[in-house]
């Protein structure tokens, strides 16, 4: 299962980072659950990938930058922080959080997302590689 689980958020951090659209199908179920600062809600694959693209657009050249992660069963949660440069003024901005994920059939199903205000960061100085690499967190 954690290969499985590997390989799935090493294709959903191309999505993010790359636009690789074409890869949601393999990502997400049809349908997602998300629990986060906009409530309970079930969205398409379709929709919700409509959604990071906007992401994507209104903060150019988004990073989602990975501090600590662990995968268990058919579960993963990290700690990440988003990070980007204001389009209008070039000036870095982040964001910290924390999200859970629920997995089926190795595509993501629901997830349970967190996030501190704008400007917040981790006080780590150190974070992982990529998505799946080993945690600098010791």
């Amino acid at each position: 299962m954690t290969q499985q689980l590997t390989d799935l958020f090493n294709r959903w951090e191309q999505v993010w980072h790359e636009g690789s659209f074409d890869l949601v199908p393999s990502c997400v179920t049809e349908t997602y659950t998300r629990h986060d600062q906009k409530g309970d809600r079930t969205v398409s694959r379709e929709a919700y990938a409509a959604e990071i693209a906007q992401m994507r657009q209104a903060r150019p050249g988004i990073r989602i930058v990975v501090y600590d992660h662990s995968f268990s069963g058919d579960r993963a949660w990290y700690r990440f922080a988003f990070k980007w440069n204001d389009p209008q003024t070039g000036e870095a901005q982040s964001q910290a959080g924390l999200q859970l994920y629920r997995t089926v059939g190795g595509k993501l199903t629901e997830t349970w997302l967190t996030l501190s205000p704008l400007g917040s960061a981790w006080p780590d100085t150190e974070a992982q590689a990529s998505w799946t690499s080993p945690s600098p967190v010791k």
